[in-house]
């Protein structure tokens, strides 16, 4: 039996019910392996192309058994069935998941980057990913995250908490 890996995910939504797209890629992402943790939900701002609607976003940490290119696929699966369409690059999006770390591998392939190559330029992957684990290294560099968000203009506002307990739920923030 392959031994579980930690692996933290980026979601991030724009188009239609945002909420619900996140709700609904959880809830897939839990076939993947053992969802430990999940970050508060963010409202943010585009980043790459500005005129569209705002995103929400959040980082998952999870434990899974699948291989990196595994997970991609099956990634690219369930953003196929939750009614992805893809537009333009940094579009607007119904469901997007990336792989922002995979254990501590460095990946560089043509189909996947890890760790992400914009970890350290987006406030809506910095902040949730500090929040799950502030003492996370950039295992390419051995920087720590939190270095680059002193960097980083972080325009973020909190949206929502979500909460497992006997099935996935969403509380609002104050």
């Amino acid at each position: 039996m392959q031994s579980r890996k930690r692996v933290f995910l980026g979601l991030g939504s724009n188009v239609g019910d945002r909420i619900e797209n996140i709700l609904r890629a959880l809830e897939e992402l839990s076939r993947l392996g053992e969802m430990v943790r999940v970050s508060t939900v963010y409202e943010s701002e585009p980043w790459g192309v500005k005129e569209q609607p705002s995103f929400l976003n959040c980082v998952v940490e999870m434990k899974t058994s699948l291989s990196p290119e595994e997970l991609l696929s099956r990634i690219k699966d369930i953003e196929r069935r939750l009614g992805r369409v893809e537009r333009f690059h940094w579009g607007p999006r119904e469901i997007d998941i990336d792989i922002i770390l995979y254990d501590e591998l460095v990946i560089e392939s043509d189909k996947l980057k890890v760790p992400h190559p914009f970890i350290e330029k987006r406030d809506f992957v910095l902040v949730p990913l500090l929040e799950l684990d502030e003492d996370l290294v950039n295992p390419k560099s051995g920087v720590p995250y939190r270095t680059y968000l002193e960097r980083v203009r972080v325009a973020l506002k909190p949206f929502c908490c979500i909460r497992r307990e006997g099935g996935t739920s969403v509380g609002s923030l104050p």
